[in-house]
């Protein structure tokens, strides 16, 4: 994300922080694979150089969207990405918290008032959801009458854990275990995932961290994917949860670690020995390594050709729109259409030139 880097790389503290928090802010979207729109951007910036304030920001916002210019099918959901983004930025901006299942119920209503109906309420219904790193499975979520019972449950066990003397490592650890099984509980029908992130940015403060940085920001995706292979078992294919992945994330966020975070090692399907320059192809007879039969990655919508793409270049970060049409037996015309629409969505993009560069699925 280049956003706000002419912010965050100068000295002056108050800009630097706020284009920080705005980036943090902007990249918990591509969780649910939203994208904000350029005019949120420009009043982000204004927000930045102090011109106006974040309450400015979100009644121009709401202002933005009540009028004839922006059409329904147009903003998609990107109403949704530019007002939590906003009320993202708002949160985390205060230098408040209290560790309690209120604060958390309490962040899902501030960051969705407006935008769902049950913004701030646990779900009363049970509920599964596909994931792509899962080839269309599901992690099982605490049962509905369960929730608040377990959510005080792991709040308590949280608050009588002591940190002192535990090496970084037995911190990550433990803050991956904590942050993961809250996740699982998965207490709201949607939006789980952002108040998750937001709370505990909130919460890592409190033990002094610096975590408005580059994993939150630029590597959403993968905090999700993380959490979900931290969640999940299938005994009978050899999957076990791992907490592996997590454990990378919050090194990198709270330590300055370096691990490298590529969503495509996340995929239960995943083979260490696939080389990205390996020309795998797909066709009828090859199986769909996402595995989303429906054509939903995240909560967006894609069609078979769009998942065919996306499967060619996970395999293969370097391939061509002449391959990819070859491969999928279409002309370079629709492949063109289908990249511009996955770009749109923030699902893929492009690094480097058409010849030399290469793809990114999410922030790989």
């Amino acid at each position: 994300m280049t956003n706000f880097e002419e912010y965050i790389k100068q000295t002056e503290p108050d800009k630097r922080e706020k284009g920080l928090i705005w980036q943090v802010a902007i990249g918990l979207q591509q969780v649910d694979g939203l994208t904000p729109s350029a005019y949120l951007i420009e009043i982000a910036k204004q927000n930045i150089e102090g011109d106006i304030t974040i309450d400015e920001v979100k009644s121009r916002i709401n202002s933005y969207y009540k009028t004839a210019a922006v059409r329904v099918d147009d903003a998609d959901r990107t109403e949704e990405a530019d007002k939590v983004s906003a009320n993202i930025t708002d949160i985390l901006s205060e230098k408040t918290f209290s560790f309690s299942p209120v604060e958390y119920i309490g962040i899902h209503r501030r960051l969705f008032s407006g935008i769902y109906k049950f913004a701030g309420k646990i779900r009363d219904y049970n509920i599964t959801k596909q994931e792509w790193v899962l080839g269309g499975e599901t992690v099982f979520y605490s049962s509905a009458p369960l929730i608040r019972e377990t959510l005080e449950y792991d709040f308590r066990e949280e608050k009588n854990f002591s940190y002192k003397g535990l090496s970084q490592q037995e911190q990550v650890e433990h803050i991956t275990k904590f942050i993961s099984g809250l996740w699982q509980i998965h207490p709201f029908g949607e939006g789980n995932t952002r108040t998750t992130a937001v709370f505990a940015i909130k919460y890592l403060r409190t033990f002094g961290f610096k975590v408005e940085n580059e994993p939150f920001a630029e590597h959403s995706w993968y905090f999700r994917n993380a959490l979900v292979r931290a969640n999940y078992n299938d005994s009978a294919k050899g999957i076990l949860a791992t907490p592996k992945y997590l454990n990378r994330f919050f090194g990198n966020l709270l330590f300055g670690e370096t691990h490298a975070l590529k969503n495509r090692e996340l995929h239960i399907d995943f083979k260490a020995h696939v080389r990205d320059s390996e020309k795998l192809g797909v066709n009828k007879d090859t199986p769909n390594m996402l595995g989303v039969s429906d054509g939903e990655k995240l909560g967006v919508k894609l069609n078979k050709n769009q998942l065919r793409i996306l499967e060619l270049i996970i395999f293969n970060d370097k391939t061509t729109m002449a391959e990819m049409a070859q491969s999928l037996s279409i002309s370079v015309t629709a492949v063109e259409n289908n990249i511009r629409k996955l770009k749109e969505r923030g699902i893929i993009s492009r690094v480097g030139s058409d010849k030399t560069g290469h793809w990114l699925v999410g922030n790989q």
